[in-house]
């Protein structure tokens, strides 16, 4: 155990590793302040997609720092516009109503999305479907409709107008839609991430899309964690061909270096927002516009998207090649992979604090072991990590079984 450096001033909302305190990062490597080194496996929940602190992103970001990082909304700056217009040509969409972190921008689609539902289909409640273990964030809307009881516990009221239906399961949405007038929108993850890299049927999505269209509802799509590159496509919408109504970005979309997130959508729904009906002080400032400007523009130059698809497929073909009866199952999409353990082999918190001891960060995802480097990571560091991840569950069911 290390001096906790003033953490015992925090909430205890988080409880982190105390064996360590990160320092420094550079691309897919992390830095404590003893020296150690570490393979991030994890990459903020895709927030570092770029690496940490990429030379780059750190130039475009002390460069408009030093002119201007904030203005009010009722003024134009000279970063967002252009921000705009990037989201709109990589999503296919119209219009771009930007925020800070994640969850706001998820409550920003729903506001949309309600308003739409009274304004275009003359609904007096409109509802919105999600579905079974679902994570958009922990706002009081959101964790409204969480899978994860323990994310409501102790904050009630709960908010009304969700219905879950099962995660991929073709039948189940066309008999709620068909069966209840009153849906406004079905919002959902391509890819569920905190439930454990969950990928749903092919053609599941597209399923969504024709169903949507069919019963005059709309199609959000939370890629917070799914898009720029993540899944071996800029989106993983792009996947099956799909068109949503809104996505929802963030995440890596700031660079790793500071929050920012967008709702894009088509133009017929964005255009039911009015002057004065939603707003975000920090939402749209010129600082992370400009940082998230160039972000996109290092995926594209150093072509990140590709290397996900590629270095993905040598990941899914090393992790599926590790003989462990400790493994249930291997999800692998791009460079995202769910490693599924089976509880009477191993214990996942237990395995991600060993690898953590042995230079390698991960993170714990119900069942699973979570990977999501960095895009920038190379094939070497990348084989390192799965060495001591295919050493440490050897090790550890050795141990449970002798």
């Amino acid at each position: 155990m290390i001096d906790t450096n003033g953490y015992e001033f925090l909430a205890p909302n988080y409880s982190p590793n105390k064996t360590a305190i990160l320092s420094a990062g550079k691309r897919a490597l992390l830095w404590d302040t003893s020296g150690k080194c570490y393979i991030d496996m994890i990459a903020g929940y895709s927030s570092a997609n770029q690496g940490h602190s990429h030379p780059r992103l750190v130039a475009a970001l002390t460069e408009q720092a030093k002119k201007l990082a904030l203005c009010p909304r009722s003024y134009m700056n000279e970063k967002l516009g252009l921000l705009a217009q990037k989201l709109c040509c990589l999503t296919g969409l119209d219009m771009v109503l930007p925020s800070s972190g994640g969850v706001e921008s998820v409550e920003t689609a729903i506001k949309i999305a309600r308003r739409w539902g009274h304004e275009i289909k003359c609904l007096l409640k409109p509802e919105i479907l999600v579905f079974d273990g679902n994570f958009h964030g922990r706002s009081t809307t959101v964790i409204s409709f969480s899978s994860t009881k323990e994310y409501q516990r102790g904050f009630a009221p709960l908010m009304k107008g969700f219905n879950a239906a099962p995660y991929g399961d073709f039948k189940a949405v066309e008999q709620l839609l068909s069966n209840n007038n009153n849906y406004c929108a079905v919002l959902v993850e391509p890819i569920q991430g905190e439930a454990g890299v969950i990928i749903p049927p092919r053609g599941w999505l597209k399923h969504l899309e024709i169903l949507c269209d069919r019963y005059k509802v709309l199609l959000i799509l939370d890629e917070i964690q799914s898009g720029l590159g993540r899944t071996g496509s800029w989106f993983a919408y792009r996947r099956e061909n799909v068109l949503p109504d809104m996505v929802i970005l963030g995440k890596s979309l700031g660079g790793g270096l500071l929050p920012i997130s967008v709702v894009v959508g088509k133009k017929s729904v964005m255009e039911v927002l009015d002057v004065g009906s939603h707003g975000s002080t920090f939402g749209g400032n010129a600082l992370a516009s400009a940082v998230a400007l160039e972000a996109l523009q290092v995926i594209e130059d150093e072509g990140l998207v590709e290397k996900s698809r590629l270095l993905g497929l040598h990941m899914e073909k090393r992790l599926c090649a590790i003989q462990s009866p400790a493994i249930k199952a291997v999800r692998c999409v791009g460079l995202w992979a769910g490693i599924e353990i089976d509880p009477q082999y191993a214990d996942v918190s237990q395995l991600c604090e060993i690898l953590f001891e042995k230079g390698v960060m991960t993170k714990e995802a119900h069942n699973a072991i979570r990977l999501s480097p960095p895009l920038v990571i190379t094939q070497f560091q990348l084989d390192q990590a799965i060495d001591k991840i295919e050493e440490t569950l050897r090790e550890t069911v050795t141990c449970r079984t002798s």
